[in-house]
């Protein structure tokens, strides 16, 4: 999802068990154009509560969900006070440390610790091929040679 796209969408916090996104829909339309309803299942094994108690709503204008915020925002549904705030991309969709792509593959890191062909060429001369495992061909086992 785009930057944009995360400015249009407000979360939903303090969900009742019994509100389906039907109900936070029907909610959040007097607010502008609702692009999405997404209500997170809950995976957690034995768990009774068909959600995690929040929601995500996406608008069509982030000018929409700053409404939505200003109205809603400890407002009541099913008996529960809601938590209504702007939403945050996830961790995971900037890369970092909770991205699902290895901190290698990710592009601000690439950017960061790349080495241009000279880099390596002048790193190997400085070496002068002395390698740190050379010479350990021949060994078979760990440890000092035996004598």
């Amino acid at each position: 999802m785009t930057e944009a796209r995360w400015k249009a969408t407000v979360y939903v916090g303090g969900l009742a068990p019994v509100v389906t996104s039907t109900h936070i829909y029907d909610a959040f339309i007097p607010f502008g154009e609702i692009v999405d309803v997404s209500i997170p299942k809950n995976d957690k094994p034995g768990a009774t509560e068909p959600h995690r108690g929040f929601a995500y709503v996406e608008f069509e204008e982030a000018e929409d969900a700053k409404e939505a915020i200003d109205n809603m925002d400890q407002a009541e549904l099913f008996g529960r006070i809601l938590k209504v705030s702007a939403s945050k991309p996830p961790k995971s969709a900037e890369g970092g440390l909770n991205s699902r792509t290895a901190v290698w593959e990710q592009e601000s890191w690439l950017a960061e610790h790349a080495i241009g062909e000279e880099d390596k060429m002048a790193e190997d001369k400085a070496h002068n091929g002395d390698h740190p495992m050379q010479g350990l061909e021949g060994l078979d086992v760990a440890g000092p040679k035996p004598e």
